[in-house]
């Protein structure tokens, strides 16, 4: 009642009218089909700034549901810190040499893996609860779950046990990874999908930035509170993230998706200007059109959908394109104090080196924003994988001379520059990438089985960065660069071939494309009408 106060009494009947109005019928209305096209050109006609300043709300949604997937960043990189901790070293590790000593390589692996092991029954639940409950109660759920799991890792006392807490952690670790690059698209203007998506990897960067600060602040602890109030800190998260996403809107595309329009539309004007309904109505008759053109290529979506006719297609890309974020360094990020102390560096002089990574990432992701506006997705994939390829051939060609201080320096600034590129061109450009190219009848079972193909292919390639970096495996330092610049010449090679440009094309023109099976390098300039229904 109180949102139609005020309202001019042709607004009011207009908004009365198209929620009344059959799910259905906005193939055959032409009235709807008219504010169906003029909210589809409104948005391509709209600028980033304009965007900005008429949907704040929409961005500031957009990233809380993103800021949630800090818990795993923080996670990820705190165990990488934990086999760094002399303390922790000194408490679970093996003696390697004078007052010096070591987790053993399968422990490393353990930690690393198990949460991303939890993670993966994560995503494959995330897909079907968000399609039934919608993308805050399935969050709003993982939040309260996350907050339970984090007292077994804070009160374990041994490696076992910290294992199955990192494990159990993982589980919603699971959905908020699936959730967040989903949501964040769905529910801003389609000039701000990538800079917004793009804050997924920002998330991370905060996480590690947290992490390094705290694990730099007690590198110096002798007991085992150097490890248990860094693991405390996780607590700061889950609570106030749990309260903004419980005040927040839910999507509007999966609330026309669910048939419940009026809610659609009480959404859509949350997340935009408040000073008009019209653009509310478009708005809401443009996703009504996506949504019933995708509803007639099939009914209630399924896991075996996304493996059928051309969401093949787009299935294959979302998981090569998270799958990828393994292959081009990133784990060199990951791993980055003990990485820096592998190469020589001093345990004090690395977890100082490791808190300027994170620093250094986070303005790396503030880059990335207007790398979106001005470039496509996949020239930035493209030149990104590119400058990585021939930074980690110069770190392994670095370590591979005679070794010195300076030889031992240079390592370190490589790797920090290895980071800083993955920061700012493909780590945020796969979130905008992944979230754009799946289907939205689709969208929350397909982001979670691409999570699903990173962390099956990041497992094995933890154990292999730590048994490459580890002294009690092959300790390789910075000739680890050899392999990822080869996995990472592979990634450029597939994306060279396979990978859309999506810049500036409306979830309509998305799906009509994919149907046509336009080459990937097509993409770009293939036009689409915009009263093309197909």
């Amino acid at each position: 009642m109180s949102t139609a106060i005020g309202e001019p009494k042709e607004e009011l009947h207009q908004r009365v009218a198209q929620v009344d109005t059959n799910h259905s019928d906005v193939l055959i209305n032409a009235d709807l089909m008219n504010d169906a096209v003029d909210g589809e050109n409104r948005e391509h006609e709209m600028r980033i700034w304009e965007a900005v300043k008429s949907h704040p709300w929409a961005c500031f949604w957009a990233f809380v549901m993103s800021f949630t997937i800090v818990m795993e960043s923080f996670d990820m990189f705190l165990n990488g810190n934990f086999v760094a901790l002399p303390a922790f070293q000194k408490k679970y590790g093996v003696v390697v040499g004078e007052n010096a000593w070591a987790i053993p390589t399968r422990w490393q692996s353990a930690l690393f893996q198990s949460g991303q092991c939890g993670a993966f029954v994560g995503v494959f639940l995330a897909g079907p609860v968000t399609t039934r409950l919608g993308y805050r109660w399935t969050t709003i759920w993982a939040l309260v779950l996350m907050n339970a799991t984090i007292f077994i890792s804070f009160f374990a006392n041994s490696l076992t046990l910290l294992v199955v807490g990192q494990a159990l952690e993982g589980v919603p670790w699971g959905f908020f990874i699936a959730n967040s690059p989903a949501y964040a698209s769905e529910v801003v203007p389609l000039v701000l999908r990538g800079a917004c998506t793009a804050t997924l990897q920002m998330s991370w960067s905060i996480g590690g930035i947290i992490v390094a600060a705290a694990t730099y602040g007690y590198r110096a602890g002798v007991d085992e509170w150097s490890w248990r109030i860094p693991l405390a800190l996780q607590w700061i998260f889950p609570t106030p993230l749990l309260i903004l996403v419980f005040l927040s809107p839910e999507s509007p595309w999966w609330l026309v998706r669910r048939g419940r329009k009026a809610e659609a539309l009480r959404s859509v004007e949350r997340l935009g200007p408040r000073h008009t309904t019209e653009n509310a109505t478009q708005t809401l008759a443009m996703m009504e059109r996506t949504v019933e053109i995708e509803v007639q290529q099939g009914g209630e979506p399924t896991l075996l959908d996304l493996w059928k006719g051309t969401d093949l297609r787009r299935t294959t890309i979302i998981c090569l394109m998270y799958a990828s974020q393994n292959f081009a360094g990133n784990l060199i990020a990951n791993q980055a104090t003990f990485f820096f102390e592998q190469a020589g560096i001093s345990p004090d002089r690395a977890f100082a080196l490791n808190l300027i990574n994170s620093c250094l990432g986070f303005v790396a992701n503030a880059g990335s924003w207007f790398l979106t506006a001005w470039f496509g997705r996949r020239t930035i994939y493209l030149w990104g994988t590119a400058v990585n390829i021939t930074l980690l051939v110069l770190l392994g060609i670095c370590a591979s001379i005679s070794q010195n201080n300076a030889t031992n320096y240079a390592q370190a600034v490589l790797g920090i520059i290895i980071s800083f590129v993955f920061a700012g061109f493909m780590g945020p450009i796969s979130y905008s990438i992944i979230a754009e190219t799946s289907s939205v009848r689709l969208r929350a079972l397909s982001t979670g089985v691409g999570r699903a193909a990173y962390y099956v292919a990041e497992i094995p390639m933890i154990y292999l960065a730590s048994k490459m970096l580890n002294p009690t495996g092959w300790n390789l330092a910075g000739k680890c660069g050899y392999v990822w610049g080869g996995t990472a010449l592979v990634c450029w090679i597939m994306a060279f071939f396979f990978l859309p440009e999506l810049k500036h094309r409306s979830y309509r023109e998305i799906d009509i494309l994919f149907n046509r099976k336009v080459p990937a390098r097509k993409f770009k300039h293939t036009v689409i009408d915009v009263k093309d229904n197909e």
